[in-house]
């Protein structure tokens, strides 16, 4: 991900955004056949208060120069929600940073303590790839992490890659949605990451759905939901779930699974803890 592939993203994410609003939407007359849905560059220009000329510039990706209130009125214009907004500031105004070979992420011991003391809950840490880089007991009991090769302790790959993923998710489509959005955050968020273009044209050759939902161009934070599970040993887990900051590791997210106490789901964890104890000794 360089600064190539953010001036491209700049172009396909607001041509995408155009394209899902009407022109009666804003207020403007829809006369006249138009060769593709949505809004027209010049009309976003106009309802965002700029010349045709410095939009089209920022769709081409040669606005990095572009100010905070510019940005504001056509994230306006074009419905953007929060996310939505603060991903185009980020691939607009890329940060131009040298590249050099990241180290590996490490999770400090006392992270790993607080996973290992939610002996109810499974948890686990995610870094920027939305790689696995560590868990607790019940967390790889539900998941298998320790079973795993390093490499196929992703995320991405696990729903994409992994032979049976549609039968472990039964909504597959929306964990496999929702996964997208969130890699394509965190790409604009580093693209100097070469690790993560990877991985992306990794997933790209494939998988077709991956392609499919890439080009969406959809972007999301995963900061709390529900995710469904169906686990070979416990049966059907209904997991809501939790993100946490690590502020002295900005980069890695800790996710907590939180069932309900006394919920099915939560009585299946205690018995799937049991018996993955009673199996390891």
């Amino acid at each position: 991900m360089d600064g190539d592939w953010t001036e491209a993203e700049v172009g396909d994410f607001l041509r995408s955004r155009r394209a899902r609003i009407r022109p009666e939407e804003v207020g403007l007359p829809a006369y006249g056949r138009r060769r593709v849905p949505g809004l027209r560059r010049e009309e976003v220009a106009q309802l965002a208060g700029v010349s045709v000329d410095y939009y089209i510039r920022l769709e081409q990706g040669r606005g990095t120069s572009v100010s905070d209130a510019v940005l504001d009125a056509v994230a306006r214009v074009l419905r953007l929600d929060d996310t939505e907004h603060a991903y185009l500031r980020t691939v607009a105004r890329p940060r131009r940073q040298p590249r050099q070979p990241a180290p590996a992420p490490r999770v400090r011991p006392g992270v790993q303590l607080i996973l290992d003391g939610l002996e109810r809950n499974p948890a686990l840490v995610l870094g920027r790839r939305m790689e696995v880089l560590a868990w607790n007991a019940l967390g790889d009991a539900v998941n298998g992490f320790s079973r795993m090769a390093p490499a196929e302790r992703s995320m991405p790959r696990q729903v994409f890659l992994t032979p049976g993923a549609r039968d472990l998710y039964p909504d597959w489509a929306a964990v496999a949605a929702q996964t997208v959005a969130h890699l394509r955050l965190n790409a604009g968020r580093y693209a100097d990451d070469t690790e993560l273009c990877a991985l992306v044209g990794e997933l790209s050759v494939k998988s077709g759905d991956f392609r499919r939902l890439w080009a969406d161009h959809e972007v999301r934070e995963c900061a709390y939901g529900v995710k469904k599970i169906r686990h070979p040993v416990a049966g059907l887990l209904t997991l809501p779930y939790e993100t946490l900051a690590v502020p002295a590791d900005p980069e890695q997210t800790i996710v907590v699974y939180t069932p309900e106490p006394g919920s099915e789901t939560a009585e299946r964890l205690v018995l799937l803890g049991s018996w993955e104890s009673s199996t390891a000794r």
